[in-house]
């Protein structure tokens, strides 16, 4: 039985995909599998998964019949995975040589139920590394104690699934599986559900993902109404959070968390169609409402000018015009 199984969903990346399989292949071991899920692409990608199937060892080709988005082509590989633990890569991302037996070892020796990693941001020719927020590395930690506080970028404010090693076991829970209704900030719901879930984590300074940003197949660059896909995922959210044990703990970094997502997207509004804009501050309007109003009010009093006036209007039904400068990156949460 192989120690990790490695799952990358691909649609339409034929750019990349022969990239991506090559970083496959350098890491390639006994102890590893590969499940290449093929989520209908209507490019070349499918010639070369198909060129590339017996050239990587362990590795199964799976397709799917009908394009079911980067969630179900996850789901679709963990129902398939037989290692002991598991990862992901997307289809136009990439590997450094020997990072999936260094991130087993770190996996092993720390003993969690899932691991975060570093990872290099790629533009262009610009690299970028990107950290999680941890206060320790290099062992476990309780999940639930690295959510909070509101006002800092912590581990659930690092959303990137495959910046990261899981132990299979965890995804016999059925919450834990991506949710299919999402083809946009499916992951962040992930991450959180994980935190409250999962027993221990850790973060380690293991670099050897490297991730594409805003390539073209990237959906950060689509204006249509996938963009909109935080709202249920943030509202699933506000839910589950509400109903749990720790909700009070937890509640003002997740409101926070989901005003900064809101801001995030009126700022940026003018880059989507039009009925996608006038959608986003119809249901910004409605999502700001359904929050608990004093944990809302302290969250508007701590954040910034700009961004507390653009969220007041929307609470009050109003039109928010775009004014936000871009965040700058930091170690202070969005």
């Amino acid at each position: 039985m192989p120690k990790l199984s490695v799952i990358v969903p691909f649609h339409n990346v034929q750019e990349y995909a022969s990239d991506t399989l090559r970083s496959l292949a350098r890491n390639a071991g006994k102890h590893t599998e590969f499940l290449l899920v093929d989520d209908c692409s209507t490019d070349a990608t499918g010639e070369i998964l198909d060129a590339w199937q017996d050239r990587l060892p362990n590795a199964r080709l799976i397709r799917h019949e009908q394009n079911r988005g980067i969630a179900q082509a996850r789901n679709t590989g963990i129902a398939e995975a037989r290692g002991d633990h598991l990862t992901f890569l997307d289809g136009d991302d990439w590997y450094a040589p020997g990072h999936l037996d260094a991130l087993v070892a770190e996996m092993e020796r720390i003993d969690c139920d899932f691991l975060r990693t570093d990872h290099v941001q790629s533009t262009g020719t610009k690299r970028v590394i990107r950290r999680p927020m941890a206060p320790r590395r290099g062992v476990p930690l309780n999940p639930r104690d690295v959510i909070a506080p509101p006002d800092a970028e912590t581990m659930v404010d690092y959303p990137f699934v495959w910046a990261g090693v899981y132990r299979t076991s965890l995804f016999q829970d059925p919450q834990l599986r991506f949710a299919v209704n999402l083809r946009t900030a499916e992951d962040r719901l992930f991450i959180w559900r994980l935190h409250l879930a999962a027993r221990t984590v850790a973060a380690t300074d293991l670099l050897g993902v490297f991730y594409r940003r805003g390539v073209t197949t990237s959906l950060t660059q689509i204006g249509d109404d996938r963009q909109l896909d935080f709202l249920p995922a943030y509202d699933t959210l506000l839910d589950e959070v509400t109903a749990d044990r720790e909700a009070d703990r937890f509640l003002p970094k997740l409101v926070r968390t989901y005003c900064a997502m809101i801001a995030f997207h009126a700022a940026h509004s003018g880059r989507y169609e039009d009925a996608v804009a006038r959608e986003l501050q119809r249901r910004s309007t409605e999502a700001l409402h359904r929050m608990p109003q004093d944990v809302l009010r302290d969250t508007l009093a701590a954040l910034d000018a700009e961004r507390a006036h653009v969220l007041r209007r929307l609470h009050r039904g109003e039109r928010a015009t775009p004014r936000i400068r871009p965040a700058r990156t930091g170690r202070k949460a969005a």
